[in-house]
């Protein structure tokens, strides 16, 4: 697939947007689950995690679905990076019993295993049939995705990521039929979240935006869609991901030092939502795939990982996207009016780096634990993460994602 800036083609025409069907948010919103669980039938799945599962908040859920008479079953050992036997077990769980919707409540993990389960009910088999693009040979069952971190943006993704035990990595279903039919954003549920988690979830968030953002511009056309998940930088995204990064840019650092402001949270939920719309028509890039094995060699939160990567990768793809960094300064807050392109764009630069400096993430991947002797096998396995790797916006072979590992090492945070 060319790529529209080489061929001088302007992305202002072309957009892809694929949504949840029904998108609610606000405080007290979780509540709207019952009414919309109700139009699929009587038989309701949740999908959580051991520590949701014993909350208030699921106990508050659970009675509300009841009260509509639905009848309520909960899965409560989703695990963290969702590894494919646990969601086996869970499918084999519910081996004979009749399931009209099922609701993924809780972070990334628990609401990708509402989407996985859902695929496995309605067409069989196993998660690796459906790994890859458009693999999901048609609709599955409804899922309602209820985030209670402000980060992954799986309540609006037509991705589902899960850890593979037998491939020793991480793998993506990505489809459009998993798409949840519904986002219930309550910020409400993110009041709890202890600061540290809202660093590394914000930073995921922070990430899906300017990645989707900076993403490569492909040549539209008229089979773009129909060939890939994530289409690049476009005309119905790029509006979408620079209000979220302003939202990040006046919420995140709030939310990380006074978890109990409302404002910022209800601020971070909806910039949460917005990554995730962003990131599963445009897509993300460099900063996800190096994270991936990253993630796997120092057990570190995805979060962490990526918003570690972010200043090194905006850096080594600063010649290609500096008009994108100058609109991202400005959101930003920075005052980039006498300002030429590139120095408007070196703004943007030090406006991302003072984001996640805010937050206080680690600076390097030394910081993590990483060996200098794993930046070699960090950089090949990078590769494999092939469709992120397509979707930067410069073309990244095995020298230059070294040379980004090495740089996010060492902590070198120079421009050339």
């Amino acid at each position: 697939m060319s790529c529209a800036h080489a061929a001088g083609i302007s992305p202002a025409t072309f957009g892809v947007l694929r949504l949840p069907r029904t998108v609610v948010v606000g405080a007290g919103q979780r509540f709207a689950v019952a009414d919309i669980a109700a139009q699929f039938g009587t038989n309701v799945l949740i999908c959580t995690d051991p520590r949701l599962a014993l909350s208030e908040e699921l106990q508050a859920l659970v009675r509300i679905l009841k009260d509509r008479d639905l009848t309520v079953r909960v899965y409560g050992d989703t695990e963290a990076e969702l590894p494919t036997p646990g969601i086996l077990a869970c499918v084999e769980e519910l081996d004979g019993q009749e399931t009209d919707v099922i609701v993924g409540f809780g972070g990334g993990s628990c609401m990708d295993m509402a989407k996985v389960v859902s695929v496995l009910l309605t067409h069989g088999g196993k998660p690796s049939d459906y790994y890859g693009e458009f693999a999901v040979p048609g609709p599955t069952k409804p899922v309602i995705a209820v985030p209670t971190t402000a980060g992954t943006g799986s309540e609006a993704t037509a991705i589902a990521v899960v850890s593979d035990p037998d491939l020793g990595m991480k793998m993506g279903i990505s489809s459009p039929h998993i798409i949840p039919f519904a986002a219930v954003c309550d910020p409400e549920l993110t009041y709890s979240c202890p600061p540290s988690l809202t660093a590394a979830t914000g930073a995921d968030t922070f990430v899906h935006l300017v990645e989707s953002f900076t993403a490569i511009t492909r040549k539209p056309t008229a089979a773009l869609a129909n060939e890939r998940v994530l289409v690049g930088k476009n005309v119905l995204t790029d509006s979408i991901a620079l209000n979220g990064i302003g939202l990040v840019g006046r919420h995140l650092v709030t939310a990380y030092k006074d978890p109990e402001n409302e404002e910022a949270r209800a601020g971070m939920m909806l910039a949460a939502l917005y990554g995730g719309v962003v990131l599963s028509n445009a897509g993300t890039a460099a900063a996800h795939a190096i994270q991936y094995p990253v993630g796997a060699m120092t057990h570190t939160p995805h979060g962490v990982g990526v918003g570690l990567l972010l200043p090194y990768v905006v850096r080594h793809n600063f010649e290609a996207i500096q008009p994108q960094l100058a609109q991202i300064a400005k959101v930003l807050g920075r005052d980039i009016g006498e300002l030429d392109q590139r120095d408007a764009a070196l703004a943007g630069v030090e406006a991302i780096d003072e984001v996640i400096a805010a937050i206080e993430l680690p600076a390097t991947l030394k910081d993590i634990g990483l060996q200098e002797s794993d930046l070699a096998h960090v950089a090949a396995l990078s590769l494999n993460s092939k469709r992120l790797i397509d979707n930067n916006p410069v073309p990244l072979d095995l020298e230059a994602v070294n040379s980004i590992v090495h740089a996010a090492f060492v902590g070198y945070r120079t421009i050339r």
